[in-house]
């Protein structure tokens, strides 16, 4: 009976170990979960904290966008600008277009040595316009060549035309009178300042000869007749 006692007490102390056991395993597993816990939640809290970060990114980029659109306003100012300088323009006085001018030659010779031939440009349009700055000049010979003609040394004065007003200009070069001139001109090509289209004009009969070559022939900037 003793011995069943003893035998008894040994098997109860062993359950008991094998409880305790039991309990301190369990302990660290729950330690162990734990910290699983406290590792994932530190893993989803940094996963959100770079998911904070690319936002903020994100939004560093569409701060990249806002200033895009201060360039776009800066584009728009320019344009608008270009808008207002067009207006600008449109508002000041255009140049006179050849179509609307009445252009003729004379002879203008002061005396027997000097020749001159004055070219007259009437406004024939419905809009003032500028007949301001240097025609531009050919004289075509007998030959059938065509000369340029060089600016005479003269400032251009501010020439405005409203509509019916002239302006002139004029050639100039000394007259040949020995009767051995080797320039036999037939028409003067006349392109009106700042335009591209010419008109062609008889060279005026009576005008005396040209001394030299085409050369020594100058023109001079326009006018008004007034």
């Amino acid at each position: 009976m003793k011995y069943t006692r003893i035998s008894a007490l040994a098997a109860i102390g062993v359950a008991a170990t094998f409880s305790l056991t039991a309990c301190g395993s369990d302990g660290p597993g729950k330690d162990s979960s734990s910290k699983g816990s406290s590792s994932s939640s530190s893993s989803s809290s940094s996963s959100s904290s770079d998911s904070g970060s690319k936002s903020e990114s994100s939004s560093g980029s569409g701060g990249s966008g806002a200033g895009n659109a201060k360039s776009g306003s800066a584009e728009d100012t320019e344009a608008e600008t270009a808008a207002n300088g067009a207006t600008t323009t449109g508002a000041k006085v255009t140049f006179c277009k050849t179509k609307d001018l009445a252009i003729d030659a004379r002879d203008a010779a002061p005396d027997k040595d000097s020749g001159r031939i004055d070219i007259t440009l009437i406004n024939r349009g419905s809009a003032t316009c500028s007949a301001t700055g240097f025609a531009g000049v050919d004289i075509k010979d007998a030959d059938h060549t065509s000369n340029p003609i060089e600016r005479g040394r003269a400032q251009p004065r501010v020439t405005i035309l409203k509509p019916g007003d002239a302006a002139v200009f004029n050639l100039a070069y000394d007259i040949d009178n020995t009767g051995n001139s080797l320039a036999s001109p037939t028409d003067i090509l006349v392109t009106p300042p700042n335009e591209t289209h010419t008109v062609s004009l008889k060279w005026p009969a009576g005008a005396g000869d040209i001394k030299g070559a085409y050369t020594d022939v100058e023109v001079y900037p326009t006018h008004t007749t007034e």
